[in-house]
């Protein structure tokens, strides 16, 4: 059963500007608002599903408000499954999913941000960053790939980034998908053992967990300097896959329901009109 209103269940996971941020306090067990996964949560998903469904197709159709959201987190977190199924059955031709790689040799004779800009929402989109800019203040940290001074400068950077995309009306919702090492573990397993998951099993998974302590403390940070009044962080208990979905759809349905969409009005009086 529901035990809180929608609004407050959504603030509870936003990282307020100036907060400093400890992991170690954020269950990514977190269940709160259900007691269990029931038909209360089923069919609250289907409307959360539907409702967005609506308001995508007047984003698009409208075409003056743009979207990104931002989808950062470890290894097997569930970037990929958030957008799978939070984004079930809206139309393709608004919805655009940005993967970044590993940047090419003409990414990286440019400026960290020149990629990101290139994938940014136009009007009527809505973009979804599978990782994003925000892997220049983790990886490239926590692998070294760069000196100190140059991530630390880059939190300025990103939020003057940002601040920019959402002068220019761009709605920016950012979401950190947050699970415990025990279930990275479980998951890492889980595409070992299940053939028609092995595909998605890399070679740096198991090197990479042994820089968990280290990447934490990046997200903390990140989080920290970069949850802002125009772009704030969500810090998404992601341990259960269906909280997880749930929760993000409450909060990017609001988001849209906040921009009033509206579909457009034709320039022509269609009243007359006959089709014969």
């Amino acid at each position: 059963m529901i035990q809180m209103t929608k609004d407050l269940h959504t603030k509870r996971y936003t990282i307020e500007p100036g907060t400093k941020v400890d992991l170690d306090k954020f269950d990514p067990s977190d269940t709160s608002g259900f007691e269990g996964k029931d038909s209360d949560e089923q069919k609250e998903s289907e409307k959360l599903n539907e409702d967005l469904r609506g308001l995508q197709e007047k984003l698009w159709a409208e075409h003056k408000a743009k979207v990104l959201v931002v989808l950062q987190g470890m290894d097997t977190a569930g970037k990929d499954g958030v957008i799978r199924r939070v984004f079930q059955g809206v139309n393709p031709q608004g919805v655009i999913v940005a993967h970044f790689g590993v940047p090419t040799q003409e990414d990286l004779d440019r400026d960290f941000l020149w990629r990101i800009h290139q994938r940014t929402p136009g009007k009527g989109e809505m973009v979804i960053f599978n990782r994003s800019h925000y892997e220049s203040v983790l990886v490239e940290r926590v692998h070294k790939l760069v000196p100190d001074n140059v991530w630390q400068r880059r939190y300025k950077e990103i939020n003057n980034f940002e601040k920019l995309l959402a002068d220019d009306d761009t709605t920016i919702l950012k979401f950190y998908l947050h699970i415990s090492k025990d279930e990275q573990k479980k998951r890492l397993q889980e595409r070992l053992d299940d053939p028609s998951k092995e595909w998605k099993f890399s070679d740096n998974d198991i090197p990479e967990r042994k820089f968990w302590d280290e990447y934490m403390k990046a997200y903390q940070d990140m989080l920290s300097e970069t949850s802002i009044e125009h772009a704030p962080w969500h810090l998404i208990p992601s341990d259960h896959k269906w909280y997880r979905d749930l929760v993000v759809s409450r909060i990017i349905v609001k988001a849209l329901e906040k921009l009033d969409l509206h579909y457009p009005k034709p320039a022509n009086d269609l009243s007359t009109i006959t089709i014969k």
